[in-house]
């Protein structure tokens, strides 16, 4: 009898083990035809480019569901310098990043619908594939989510991501272009963006004069002013510049990718009018921090600074030679310069404008959109 329970036991067990085993197999089936049903992120098809970096620059950085195509970086410079993107046809990205103004605005605050004016001064999209973070502040992770921030802003294109969609979508031309870049007809805003930002990444300036000085080993490429320039730029107990501005031994980004306070929007008490990369944060270690820009071009664009609030670039020399206005959370690196001589802030200057470079072939606006102003 003993051993006929314990049989019986045994049977049971090995029942349940079946029960079991199955329930996991239909649960694993269920699972993989579940994970096999979700949808899967549209790629762009069409010829396959590799972005070439100019001397001086790294290898650009490319998320993985947006590789460039030819069709899409056309379809983004298309959109890119087309006012419909705006609420009333009168605002492109272009408008207030102009390829005649290193790829930026000559207005201190940039003009959107309605001639509504901006917080902020447009930052440039030189080199722009280059940044960890979007925007003065921060706040977009990536170039194709900036793009989607002046559309729906009701201070810039004053539109919704919806309407933008339905406009293109009733488009012929743009239903054609999708369908060519990414396989579909059926526009969405991701797709949208994507393509903006294909073509963004285009936007790169390198092979300067001081590229070539520095990085291709042509002494006679930087006059004499602007190579005693860089000795003050990188030496940290003159201009000691580059501690933000970054200089690589392979390449140079001329930005930290960080967020420092200068001082700039301070008044006399220390009280900041815009507390930048704070707002996204809520670290008080941010207060009045905004992002170390490119120095890339500097001399086209400006004027300069978060707010615009310098129109030269001797201006904004100037707010370093006086250590930036005094404030409770004022970077740790700004120091006064006054004791630079106005020779070596000269050269300092020259060294800067050894930045501008040629822009790359087939950034400005397309034959059909070349005659729409700003």
């Amino acid at each position: 009898m003993r051993t006929l329970r314990v049989a019986s036991l045994t049977l049971v067990i090995f029942a349940i083990a079946l029960v079991v085993a199955e329930h996991a197999r239909w649960n694993s089936a269920s699972t993989a035809v579940i994970a096999a049903s979700q949808p899967v992120g549209i790629m762009p098809i069409g010829k396959p480019i590799t972005i070439q970096p100019p001397l001086g620059l790294p290898a650009v950085p490319i998320p993985a569901d947006n590789p460039p195509t030819a069709e899409t970086i056309a379809l983004g410079r298309q959109l890119y310098y087309d006012p419909i993107l705006s609420a009333d046809n009168t605002i492109s990205c272009a408008s207030c990043h102009g390829p005649e103004v290193g790829f930026t605005d000559r207005n201190s605050f940039s003009i959107g619908v309605g001639g509504k004016k901006g917080g902020r001064h447009s930052p440039t999209v030189i080199n722009s594939a280059y940044n960890t973070l979007q925007f003065w502040d921060g706040r977009a992770p990536s170039l194709e989510e900036q793009a989607k921030g002046p559309m729906a802003n009701p201070v810039e294109m004053a539109t919704t991501h919806d309407a933008v969609v339905a406009r293109l979508q009733a488009d012929p031309k743009y239903v054609a272009q999708f369908k060519q870049a990414w396989g579909t007809g059926r526009i969405t805003i991701d797709l949208v963006v994507k393509s903006i930002a294909s073509f963004e990444r285009t936007v790169l300036c390198g092979n300067s004069a001081f590229d070539r000085f520095y990085y291709g080993h042509d002494k006679t490429a930087l006059s004499e002013s602007a190579q005693r320039g860089l000795k003050l730029f990188v030496d940290p107990k003159k201009g000691n510049c580059a501690v933000c501005h970054t200089i690589g031994e392979k390449y140079a980004l001329f930005t930290d990718n960080k967020f420092h306070n200068l001082g700039i929007g301070a008044d006399i008490n220390g009280n900041l009018n815009d507390l930048g990369r704070f707002d996204q944060t809520k670290n008080a270690a941010d207060t009045g921090a905004f992002k170390t820009p490119t120095l890339r071009n500097i001399a086209q664009r400006a004027p300069y600074f978060h707010d615009g609030s310098f129109p030269t670039l001797k201006d904004a020399l100037g707010h370093y030679i006086g250590g930036g206005n005094a404030n409770a959370h004022l970077d740790k690196e700004m120091h006064e310069l006054d004791f630079l001589s106005f020779d070596e802030r000269d050269d300092i200057l020259a060294f800067l404008n050894s930045l501008t470079a040629k822009m790359p072939p087939d950034v400005g606006p397309p034959p059909d959109l070349a005659r729409l102003k700003k």
